[in-house]
């Protein structure tokens, strides 16, 4: 097996490693779209967390990686082996990573049914498609603007359920399917379509690094990974398993972070400011929030989470506003975040009030 270049030896590119993190602390976030020019690192960057992340419980001889401590996610398969009596042995397997070719079709994605036998033999039997290979890890999808559009409907789709369901002449099968949605691609090639764009959570444009002493830095560690990759990744694996605890901490903490009445004005009344459509952005910017809240060793979000998971979360919704134009910078979104909750106290004093109270008690919000 190769070994993978390690994340933190990467060179800049913050805004596209945070974004990872954050969703490798909450898979539920729901992906990130990676957008920019040829030779930025953004295939580098994903396997290079897959490799990351620690290993994950799974169902013993299950093909679909389910998840022994939550039964109700279980495959059918599963759930048929423990309504038999059977028990379901535990073992530890590394973070999957799947990459998915740009010529998939729908039936390589989802998996099939096998019909004929159904009829001739009374056998249900299924062939696991991409989508219950990349269950519990990560889906790498290269050029995904290149990718058929209902095929992305379709990953888009499981991973907002985190199921997969398949159902042919009147048989079903179904199995989980969560994993960390990671796409990347070159606008040179083409655009998304705007209700596809809208379905990845988080975006990130990159461009190549300009500095200098940053180029020449990036040259010398490819070099002495091409060299010696083994040795490389060795030099780094002080840091890269700091990261790794780091995420593995964040994850048990995420479900304690906090959030107030207040925090949910403030997003909603940035993202409404904003002129974004729909619901989804609010969800996502709470989520990232809590995430880096988390990430940070906190139990409680503040605006500047807020303001980074903004950051993250509206620059492929915005369609119009004093953002247009320009890059959305963590500073003036905590600028406008200021101002919006000074308008909300002005227009609603006695409900602020109740959430400084609120603030001052740490009130925790279910997510």
């Amino acid at each position: 097996m190769a070994t993978i270049f390690p994340f933190t030896a990467l060179v800049g590119q913050d805004r596209m490693r945070r974004a990872l993190i954050l969703n490798a602390v909450n898979p539920r976030i729901g992906g990130v779209l990676i957008r920019g020019e040829r030779g930025t690192a953004k295939s580098t960057a994903a396997r290079a967390l897959a490799a990351l992340l620690p290993g994950v419980e799974v169902v013993s001889g299950c093909r679909f990686g389910c998840d022994p401590n939550i039964p109700l996610s279980w495959c059918t398969e599963c759930k048929e082996r423990a309504a038999g009596g059977a028990k379901l042995p535990v073992e530890i397997k590394a973070t999957p990573f799947i990459n998915l070719p740009v010529s998939a079709t729908e039936d390589r994605v989802v998996g099939t049914l096998d019909i004929e036998k159904a009829i001739q033999q009374g056998v249900r039997h299924f062939e696991p498609g991409v989508l219950a290979a990349a269950n519990r890890g990560m889906l790498y999808i290269d050029e995904v603007n290149l990718l058929d559009d209902h095929v992305v409907d379709v990953l888009l789709d499981s991973a907002a359920m985190g199921m997969n369901i398949v159902e042919r002449e009147g048989i079903s099968f179904s199995h989980p399917a969560r994993f960390i949605l990671v796409g990347t691609m070159n606008p040179e090639e083409g655009d998304l379509r705007p209700q596809l764009l809208d379905r990845f959570a988080l975006s990130v444009e990159i461009r190549g690094i300009r500095d200098a002493r940053d180029r020449v830095k990036i040259m010398e560690r490819n070099l002495a990974y091409e060299l010696d990759p083994d040795t490389f990744r060795a030099s780094f694996k002080e840091q890269e398993d700091e990261l790794s605890q780091r995420i593995v901490a964040a994850r048990s903490l995420l479900d304690s972070v906090a959030y107030t009445n207040r925090d949910l004005l403030s997003i909603a009344a940035l993202t409404t400011s904003l002129n974004v459509d729909g619901h989804r952005s609010d969800l996502v910017i709470l989520k990232a929030a809590r995430a880096q809240a988390a990430f940070e060793g906190r139990r409680a979000i503040n605006p500047r989470d807020i303001a980074l998971a903004a950051e993250l979360a509206l620059p492929h919704r915005i369609k119009r506003g004093p953002f247009q134009q320009t890059e959305v910078t963590v500073e003036d979104l905590q600028e406008r975040i200021s101002q919006l909750e000074g308008e909300v106290e002005e227009s609603h004093p006695q409900q602020a009030e109740m959430d400084s109270s609120s603030d001052g008690e740490a009130e925790k919000k279910s997510p």
